[in-house]
């Protein structure tokens, strides 16, 4: 490994132990300032409220890897989505994306419509 690898590496982790002891503070103090008066819970200490940080994350957003994951599935049921849709006739997809319509409020698509009819 070249030597400005180790710099960057470095650089990188001080960032990340940094921008924890940030946040994690800013969670920790907004927590007692505002919970155990509201709510009479408990106060947090810094090592919780990190943990807090980082519960949140994975319950809320997952593990960081998986988004791509996640982009991928959206990509093949879009695809899917449109194979679907190119098997009907006309009438069909009317008759589809008006039910769709109904029970979800949208359809995939409806925004390009929007702009094309905007354009015109």
């Amino acid at each position: 490994m070249k030597p400005w690898w180790l710099f960057k590496i470095l650089k990188v982790l001080v960032i990340v132990a940094v921008a924890t002891l940030a946040i994690g503070y800013i969670v920790m103090e907004l927590w007692n300032a505002l919970i155990p008066e509201l709510f009479k819970g408990p106060s947090l200490t810094f090592w919780q409220a990190v943990g807090l940080l980082v519960l949140s994350h994975i319950l809320l957003r997952g593990w960081g890897r998986w988004r791509y994951a996640n982009g991928w599935r959206h990509d093949r049921w879009k695809k899917r989505f449109e194979e679907k849709l190119a098997g009907m006739t006309p009438e069909e997809q009317a008759k589809f994306k008006e039910e769709w319509k109904r029970r979800c409020g949208w359809y995939p698509g409806m925004e390009e419509e929007r702009k094309e009819q905007t354009r015109a």
